[in-house]
């Protein structure tokens, strides 16, 4: 469909800012141009049609109509490590899960997005590959923090870094004096700093148990790595006034820590992933390491409450931390593999997935559509400066949105996922919210077409 007719998608479930009621929503050149009482625009529209022909039109009935997601947490691994995921496949998920917009993380690509050569690299890469929109973050690693302002000019959103080890070589972790630095540099030049906070001491003294238990693995990974790398990183955060955002909180026992610092001007955002809210420790089977991330899937309490921290408020963002691997990577026992939690590697393949796993528990305790797009539309966002260009269904913005089902069940069979292997701790899951179609900037997206999503580019007002 071309840009240039214009559209009208009806819903008498239309998500919108102020709420959810019927409405009819018009598009044109890929924007939003009005939303109007349900019924009140037709194909002959005369207005409609003295400007641009007659307007297409999609009803959708009773199917809700969503904002197009944004995921800011994604690892796309390309290029270098295309055979665990790439731009086509995961933008692919993307677009069959109701993701609009993802930004890329620096690590698991080689090179990685730590030099304005290897964003270059990378957004070449890219070209022509998209079905969603895209853009990227950089990394803040020891020794390149001459590279943060040339980077941040060049349009990356922000800059992660790890207080621990990745996982991968190629993208070290940052000491005190480092992390000190980094900061201080972004705070310079106003770019946010999102990092996984996890303290390589804690990780160092945890009890190591090799094996198949995830009992052990967990231990391995303790909530006080979280508190006490979150403490520093907040202490660090104080004296360079730097912005800075917590990655996948997987702990509740954070979330003190975090209101203080909020309580004393420290600007402080914080996530949390699908995973941690719908998966519980007590569930996971030994031996499937699908389940493996770090940090770690903790107990249903803990799951209760970041429940209770997202019903607060407390969360910016639930986003997916996409990060797949080959499935030998991953020890599975169905591939032959040890189903060693210890050594296999650790990421939830989720991206097509994180829209209905997360409605399926949130209907379940009480919680609304409109809940849904702001903790992963609207305030993913604003965490990365596109409010007012994704993440509602308003005047002015992108028409990027969802026909989303909120009684549709399925069943997740992990071969039917786009995503390039076919992993997922959600296989063999019934869940409840069906996707029934995306739009990226009013055009309906046809994952066995050509792709035309874009790359994006910090905006320039956002800091």
């Amino acid at each position: 469909m071309p840009f240039s007719q214009p559209t009208v998608i009806r819903s008498r479930r239309v998500v919108l800012p102020d709420g959810e009621r019927p409405a009819d929503v018009l598009i044109r050149d890929g924007k939003i141009e009005r939303v109007v009482a349900h019924g009140s625009l037709t194909v002959g529209d005369r207005e409609l049609a003295a400007a641009a022909g007659p307007a297409a039109l999609a009803d959708l009935g009773d199917t809700a109509l969503l904002p197009g997601l944004v995921d800011t947490h994604v690892h796309v691994n390309e290029p270098g490590r295309t055979e665990w995921e790439g731009f086509a496949t995961a933008t692919r998920a993307a677009a069959a899960g109701g993701v609009t917009t993802i930004i890329d993380m620096p690590l698991n690509s080689i090179p990685p997005t730590t030099t304005v050569e290897a964003l270059l690299a990378k957004r070449k890469t890219a070209e022509g590959q998209a079905w969603v929109d895209l853009g990227f973050w950089g990394g803040a690693v020891p020794g390149n923090v001459a590279e943060l302002e040339p980077l941040y000019r060049e349009g990356v959103f922000g800059f992660k870094s790890f207080l621990a080890p990745s996982g991968v070589d190629e993208f070290p972790h940052v000491e005190a004096a480092d992390l000190e630095a980094a900061l201080a540099e972004q705070a310079r030049i106003g770019a946010p700093a999102v990092i996984h906070a996890e303290d390589p001491a804690v990780l160092d003294a945890a009890p190591r148990q090799p094996g198949v238990h995830y009992r052990d693995f967990l231990a391995s990974r303790p909530a006080d790595a979280e508190t006490a790398a979150v403490a520093r990183l907040l202490d660090t955060a104080r004296r360079t006034g730097a912005r800075v955002h917590i990655l996948h909180v997987s702990s509740a026992a954070v979330l003190p820590l975090l209101r203080r610092a909020r309580q004393d001007g420290v600007r402080v955002t914080a996530e949390t992933c699908p995973h941690y809210l719908t998966l519980a420790a007590e569930q996971v089977p030994d031996g499937d390491t699908a389940f493996k991330c770090c940090p770690p899937i903790r107990d249903e309490a803990n799951r209760d409450a970041l429940w209770q921290a997202l019903a607060d408020g407390e969360f910016i963002a639930v986003v997916s931390d996409h990060s797949p691997s080959t499935p030998d990577l991953k020890l599975l026992p169905e591939y032959g593999g040890s189903g060693d939690f210890a050594a296999a590697w650790g990421g939830i393949a989720s991206l097509q997935l994180g829209l209905p796993a997360v409605w399926t528990e949130a209907r379940r305790r009480g919680h609304t559509l409109s809940d849904l797009v702001r903790w992963m539309s609207a305030g993913p966002a604003e965490l990365v400066g596109l409010t007012g260009i994704k993440g509602a269904i308003a005047p002015g913005h992108d028409a990027d949105l969802v026909a989303f089902d909120p009684e549709g069940e399925f069943t997740v069979r992990a071969s039917e996922l786009h995503h390039r292997n076919p992993v997922t701790p959600y296989a063999g899951r019934a869940l409840t919210g069906a996707v029934r179609g995306t739009w990226l900037r009013g055009r309906a997206v046809d994952t066995a077409a050509r792709p035309f999503g874009r790359q994006l580019a910090r905006p320039a007002t956002a800091a």
